[in-house]
């Protein structure tokens, strides 16, 4: 399909951004300045959560959702714009593909975006790498901080999927010492510094952050930071212009802020509190993502990212599909990284009723969040009446708000009015009665109680020796307020993704605890969650390639 791209000046204008508060990357894409946050005043704008049921290997719509929404309210005449993460190289060349939306609600231009867009995944990458370095650097000249070179924590990172560098082991020596170091690489949306990236709210709070960062401890016990080995500045120095929003368009050319890109499952799968307020201050309503399911993403955007930012979402809306309801039957079985079983598209109410319980469960999730839920039913071709409106009745009786059919990837903004007047009509109170799963003063096992029990449907949590000795290490050291993200498998409700629909009365393993104390959040692994992804038999990149006349192809 081909778009007529407006020039990005045309899109800030509509916005009301000036122009010296533009920086052009080419024609149609820009970084927005921070300092016009200091000139807009806060408006009585509307803040849109766009989750999921679990997710197939290949997605439910959550982004074309995300980005067709905020088209349909725009023809409505809503002044709306959208806020995404980031695209990251892994899962380009690897199994899920783009992260730009597809068909007729997309973000362009979509090579620019999903390649290398205006550069910030590389600042994060060499300022978490720079930091790794210089903190070997300190052990290498005589270690004068004492660091216990076996208490380090903090690992390099890379924009890919590569799981040979999942571990690795080296050896460091200083004079006559050897050390030998233990570590490995994390893939660059798993790295602390791409959190802080999302969670700063100004540039003064991104610098105090990096500062924050704890690397390791000493022989005696103390927490190293960043800012002990002095590298907190070149970390700021490098990413100066990363932390600046990215303005790009929709294919109906409808404004798009593209900003940080943490995975859900392993981070915390949220797009910038930056991006967010500069949209709040420029339109009426914001319709942002979340990572994979409301027990991934969701939960961490409420009470992860809203403590941080001091927002509060207004609406929720919940996308499914038939294929993705039909794949938590125990009817129906998905190997990530090959293609679709045909039988996910042939009418099956037996399987749809079984996987219907995955979506009675993500509604009463959200619910626990006291906002309203409009579930969103993302139609494929294949699909029939007869079960669209079973959907229907049972997301009713669920207890959403409502829902409502999309057809958003072929029709564009047009196939999703009836969305958009929903979310127009559950929002007309410009004030929130949202609230958190949990107080910050809980202690950091009843946090992650409370979600393993209350959003995944656990029986009880299990923790591994390790896990439990940091727990009472961080609380002790003064982290005990912090809110807990949880890395666990996207593809079920529990940490097991072979248990399909809505599980319940499991044990939740917690096998490892880790301090994330720039990003402000306690990060608890479930099993034993890989923070490098590793490529499937067939990758993506396989049928990635360039024209003679310099065009991409093969990205969609």
């Amino acid at each position: 399909m081909n778009t007529k791209l407006k020039p990005i000046s045309s899109v800030a204008r509509f916005l009301g951004i000036r122009g010296r508060e533009l920086e052009y990357s080419g024609c149609y894409k820009a970084k927005v300045n921070l300092s016009i946050l200091e000139r807009l005043r806060k408006r009585h704008a509307r803040y849109i959560l766009v989750t999921a049921v679990t997710p197939t290997p290949l997605g439910e719509g959550k982004t074309v959702t995300t980005i067709g929404l905020s088209m349909a309210l725009n023809r409505l005449g809503v002044k709306s714009a959208c806020t995404l993460r980031q695209s990251s190289l892994g899962p380009l060349f690897g199994s899920k593909g783009m992260a730009t939306g597809g068909g007729r609600s997309r973000v362009l231009p979509e090579d620019e975006i999903n390649l290398h867009f205006t550069g910030d995944m590389h600042a994060v990458a060499e300022a978490n790498n720079l930091l790794s370095a210089f903190l070997e650097n300190s052990v290498f000249h005589g270690n004068p901080l004492d660091i216990d070179v076996a208490s380090i924590t903090w690992k390099r990172c890379l924009d890919s999927s590569d799981r040979s560098l999942r571990n690795i082991r080296y050896a460091l020596k200083s004079g006559a010492q050897a050390f030998e170091i233990v570590s490995g690489f994390e893939v660059t949306a798993a790295s602390e510094i791409m959190s802080i990236l999302t969670l700063s709210r100004d540039r003064a709070d991104l610098r105090a952050r990096l500062g924050d960062i704890v690397l390791a401890r000493t022989r005696q016990g103390h927490l190293v930071r960043s800012r002990d080995i002095k590298a907190d500045g070149m970390m700021a120095a490098v990413l100066k212009d990363a932390v600046k929003p990215n303005l790009v368009q929709t294919s109906e050319g409808t404004p798009c802020f593209i900003h940080a890109g943490p995975f859900a499952n392993i981070s915390i799968g949220t797009s910038s509190i930056l991006a967010d307020r500069m949209a709040l201050g420029l339109c009426d309503y914001v319709v942002t993502e979340s990572g994979f399911g409301v027990d991934c993403g969701a939960e961490k955007f409420f009470d992860i990212k809203c403590r941080a930012s001091g927002l509060k979402p207004h609406a929720c809306v919940l996308v499914c599909s038939l294929r993705g309801l039909k794949a938590q039957s125990d009817k129906v079985r998905i190997t990530p990284g090959e293609n679709m079983p045909g039988d996910l598209f042939a009418e099956d109410m037996e399987a749809l009723a079984q996987g219907a319980e995955n979506l009675k469960r993500h509604i009463q999730s959200l619910k626990l969040f006291s906002i309203p839920v409009i579930v969103c039913v993302n139609v494929f071709p294949q699909d029939t009446e007869k079960e669209l409106a079973f959907v229907q009745a049972r997301a009713f009786e669920y207890g959403a708000q409502d829902c409502r059919m999309s057809r958003l990837w072929a029709e564009g903004a047009r196939g999703g009015v009836e969305l958009a007047r929903s979310v127009l009509r559950h929002t007309r109170s410009t004030t929130s009665d949202f609230r958190f799963l949990y107080d910050e003063g809980s202690p950091l096992k009843e946090k992650i109680a409370i979600i393993a029990k209350k959003i995944y449907g656990a029986g009880s949590v299990a923790y591994a020796p390790s896990a439990e000795e940091a727990l009472d290490f961080y609380a002790a050291q003064g982290f005990a307020r912090l809110p807990v993200c949880i890395s666990k498998t996207q593809f079920s409700l529990s940490h097991d993704e072979a248990l399909k629909g809505a599980p319940s009365g499991f044990i939740f393993p917690v096998k490892d605890v880790r301090l994330a104390a720039g990003a402000g959040f306690i990060l608890a692994h479930a099993s034993w969650m890989q923070t490098m992804p590793g490529l499937p038999r067939q990758p993506r990149g396989e049928k990635i390639d360039v024209d003679p006349l310099g065009h991409v192809t093969g990205l969609s």
